[in-house]
């Protein structure tokens, strides 16, 4: 049975409508303060635990996660695992050809002059360019909206949802993006995911009774 764009949006809604709340702040702080305030009110704000956590916490959106959470998805169900590996690769592949078009400086390069003003993460390999948007944040959040969308129970959503602004967040945090880099990548991970999810979800084949089982069933 086909399933309608309706009918996705309604399944994921405990993470849509707060998300859309959440994104709206994002374009009012975007609009009352520049980029350098922004940043800086988010690197000033730092302590020895949060520099401990946050690279764990980043690694949520690498792109190696998907990988292991794909992987983990064929021993249950291969419709699953190929959801989430296709739609690693659509939601990476775009976010990689925004990047180059782009072509944006991170912080280290952009605030060359102003490094004395920053805080490091010590052991953190900063970048210099390819800021926009972050990658991270559009894996963080394709994989918040997939497994929202398959959660029996949907108030799962907010901790998903919770999980992917923290990824974004501790982007900021270890000095990788800018605020507007985490907020479009956001967007992409969302609208992108649902896209294709409302696309390869309707296939015939992958609805058939041999993709809903795994290698352990």
């Amino acid at each position: 049975m086909k399933t309608s764009l309706n009918e996705i949006l309604r399944r994921i809604k405990w993470l849509a409508v707060p998300y859309l709340l959440i994104l709206c702040i994002c374009l009012l702080i975007k609009i009352t303060y520049t980029r350098e305030e922004i940043y800086f009110a988010v690197n000033g704000i730092n302590n020895p635990y949060a520099d401990f956590l946050a690279p764990f916490v980043t690694d949520l959106g690498n792109g190696w996660t998907a990988v292991a959470l794909a992987a983990i998805l064929v021993l249950f169900s291969y419709r699953k695992a190929f959801i989430v590996a296709s739609g690693f690769a659509v939601t990476s592949i775009t976010a990689q050809i925004i990047k180059y078009l782009f072509d944006a400086p991170r912080p280290k390069l952009y605030f060359k002059d102003q490094l004395s003003r920053i805080h490091f993460v010590k052991g953190v390999d900063i970048l210099s360019l390819h800021s926009f948007p972050s990658g991270h944040t559009v894996t963080a959040f394709m994989l918040a909206v997939l497994f929202t969308y398959w959660s029996k129970n949907k108030a799962w959503g907010l901790v998903f949802l919770l999980i992917a602004c923290l990824v974004g967040y501790s982007r900021m945090y270890l000095s990788e993006h800018f605020f507007e880099d985490v907020t479009a990548g956001s967007v992409l991970g969302v609208i992108l995911t649902v896209i294709w999810l409302y696309w390869l979800d309707n296939k015939k084949f992958i609805q058939a009774p041999k993709w809903q089982r795994g290698l352990l069933n």
